[in-house]
């Protein structure tokens, strides 16, 4: 036996179908999003980070610029005035103090070795000739910043520095010195975004001049062993200050004019995407939100959809089991509710034909019931014709040894004449029993034939009741036919369905799965009406039969009657014989004299007589062996009755399987 498959639900295979899809879509439409945010973000960092080096870029050469314009502006006042040495200690004072990026003021040195400062400065230098500012400003007439050093109080700055020429003839250098925590300040505090840093380097020599950890400032970038120092270190070689990541920051890069320094500027990109996984954190929300929702909607919808569907699957299925007491309800006017009211329209159908089916039956059994009546009548009347026919055959064989007996008494008369009067009584007694006999033979045999005239009449009213078993059959199979044409139309209806749940592709499969049971449906029912069909061409054969054998019977009947009327004839003229001889022998026992002409007569009317028994004989026993024939023939009958009886019967059963 196979293995019966699960029962699964269309609506389940639905929600499988778009579950899974419904997520997939809202995870795409997520991830979609995040990188789109992601790449967006990024590119507002990078601009924004581009603002902010900009600004700090300006915000630094705006700062140096100003402090080296009034660098600039002291030195051309002093070169205007040619102060000699006291009225240069007096700009030196006045100039003390002006400027808060440069503490301790102007200082200058000339070659001989003097150094002059303001007098409040604290400024100090042991050898001004070898001091890094005093080389850097022999280079140079106007005043311009130089690298960084650390000075002789160990702290990192950088000096503007020119030669100053106050007509003395004498070579001199003014410079003042600006401190590095100064720049570190302008540079920090020009970030403007957040979690950013900046840092500022001097390419000539690598040297950081601004950070925001104090402890680097004045150290070499390439000493530096963190990546994102040795990647800045790496592209400041190169010479390429194009926008980039380094060591998971996004790092831009900005010159400052006039100057071999470079503003560098990063923001890790964790504090860039950070907007970012919030944003995927909340549209991750939203998408499990919105898949709830979905998910609900489904439901909701699939439920609406598929709860006329699965009444409909019941009600199939309850038909397939044989139960079409069911009545189906079409509420909507979609595919499904057409879908009901043809399933509607099948089962009443179908209520009809079983109904008319379950009738024919019925009357099919009655008919088998009267025809084996009939056949008992048949079988009971063609016994009592057997044993009248062995009645009348003992009675021929009587008569047979009666007429052999006068033809030797009668021979014996003839020789003995003299001597047979004792004789001839007794044969006028014997003539006597033979003429009573004879009556009763003939009697017989006419009851006989009444006999066999009611077996006639029986027989062609089971010729007739057989022709109604007939036309009983042919209006079931008229029925048949009509099932197997509506399971034909159900069929086609089955295969439409299929096409249009093929069209309608994945929202269709429900109803291709109805359609094929709709269709296996049909199907069986066809095989069905193809089963009651060939039972009924299996019962017409039957009946044929049965028609052959009744007409086989009414012809030996037909036969025997003929038989039996020319037995009566023949017994008329034994009994005419046997009243002749009564009167011969009346003749021979009154007139004794003329005995021996009369015993010759008698002789030879014995001998006639034992002929024509000979044959009356013979003719008893053909007419037994036909009414042996006959009742085989009614036995024949009864069968085929009860298997019509049978067949009936099968059929009803296979009817009171549906319930209508």
């Amino acid at each position: 036996m196979a293995k019966q498959k699960k029962q699964g639900s269309i609506r389940g295979k639905v929600l499988l179908s778009i579950v899974p899809v419904v997520v997939i879509l809202v995870l795409v439409l997520v991830g979609i999003s995040t990188v789109i945010s992601r790449s967006r973000l990024e590119e507002m960092a990078k601009n924004q980070l581009n603002s902010s080096i900009t600004n700090q870029t300006d915000n630094i050469e705006s700062w140096m610029n100003e402090n080296l314009t009034f660098f600039s502006t002291a030195k051309t006042t002093i070169e205007q005035l040619k102060p000699d040495e006291a009225g240069l200690q007096l700009l030196l004072d006045t100039y003390y103090g002006s400027n808060s990026a440069a503490p301790d003021g102007l200082y200058i040195a000339t070659q001989s070795g003097a150094y002059y400062k303001a007098s409040e400065s604290q400024h100090s230098v042991s050898n001004p000739l070898e001091s890094q500012w005093y080389q850097q400003g022999l280079s140079r007439i106007n005043m311009d910043y130089g690298t960084a050093y650390l000075d002789e109080e160990g702290n990192y700055v950088i000096s503007a520095s020119g030669i100053l020429n106050d007509g003395s003839g004498e070579v001199k250098v003014i410079s003042a010195d600006v401190g590095l925590d100064q720049i570190s300040i302008i540079v920090n505090s020009g970030v403007k975004m957040d979690g950013a840093s900046s840092f500022l380097v001097d390419t000539s020599d690598n040297t950081i001049l601004a950070h925001r950890d104090s402890a680097k400032v004045g150290t070499n970038l390439s000493e530096d062993e963190s990546k994102l120092m040795k990647g800045v270190a790496e592209k400041v070689s190169k010479r390429n200050y194009n926008q980039t990541t380094i060591a998971d920051s996004l790092v831009s890069f900005s010159e400052i004019s006039g100057t071999e320094w470079l503003l560098v500027s990063y923001v890790p990109t964790s504090v860039v995407y950070a907007s970012v996984q919030q944003l995927t954190a909340i549209m991750v929300a939203a998408g499990l939100i919105a898949i709830l929702l979905l998910v609900v909607i489904i439901l909701v919808m699939t439920n609406r959809l598929f709860r006329p569907l699965a009444s409909i699957t019941q009600n199939i299925a309850d038909m397939s089991a044989g139960d079409f007491t069911i009545d189906i309800t079409a509420d909507s006017n979609d595919e499904i509710g057409l879908m009901g009211s043809k399933v509607q329209e099948f089962v009443e159908s179908m209520r009809q034909m079983l109904s008319s089916i379950n009738e024919e039956s019925s009357k099919l059994m009655e008919q088998s019931e009267n025809s084996d009546e009939v056949s008992k009548s048949m079988y009971d009347a063609s016994s009592s014709q057997a044993e009248a026919m062995e009645g009348l055959n003992n009675t021929v064989n009587q008569l047979s040894i009666a007429v052999t007996e006068i033809a030797e008494n009668a021979t014996t008369l003839a020789m003995v004449v003299s001597d047979t009067r004792e004789n001839s009584d007794k044969a006028s007694d014997s003539m006597k029993e033979t003429v009573e006999i004879s009556k009763k033979g003939r009697e017989d045999m006419e009851r006989l034939g009444i006999a066999m005239e009611g077996i006639q009449n029986a027989n062609k009213t089971l010729a007739d009741s057989i022709d109604k078993v007939g036309t009983a059959s042919e209006e079931i199979t008229s029925i048949v036919g009509m099932i197997g044409e509506i399971a034909s139309e159900t069929n086609l209806l089955s295969l439409n369905a299929s096409i249009e749940a093929a069209r309608a592709g994945e929202a269709g499969r429900g109803f291709a799965v109805v359609a094929s049971e709709i269709g296996n449906l049909a199907n069986n029912s066809s095989q069905s009406a193809q089963d009651i069909a060939n039972l009924i061409h299996e019962i017409r054969n039957l009946i044929t039969d049965v028609i052959q054998q009744a007409n086989e019977s009414a012809k030996s009947i037909e036969e025997n009657s003929e038989l039996i009327h020319q037995a009566i004839a023949t017994f008329d003229q034994i009994y005419q014989n046997i009243e002749l001889s009564n009167e011969r022998l009346n003749a021979v026992v009154d007139n004794i004299s003329t005995v021996s002409d009369v015993a010759t007569s008698v002789a030879a009317i014995s001998e006639e007589q034992a002929a024509s028994t000979d044959e009356i004989l013979e003719t008893s026993r053909d007419m037994v062996e036909h009414a042996n024939n006959i009742t085989q023939s009614s036995q024949d009958v009864a069968d085929n009755s009860h298997e019509l009886a049978d067949t009936s019967q099968t059929l009803a059963d296979h009817v009171a399987q549906f319930k209508i």
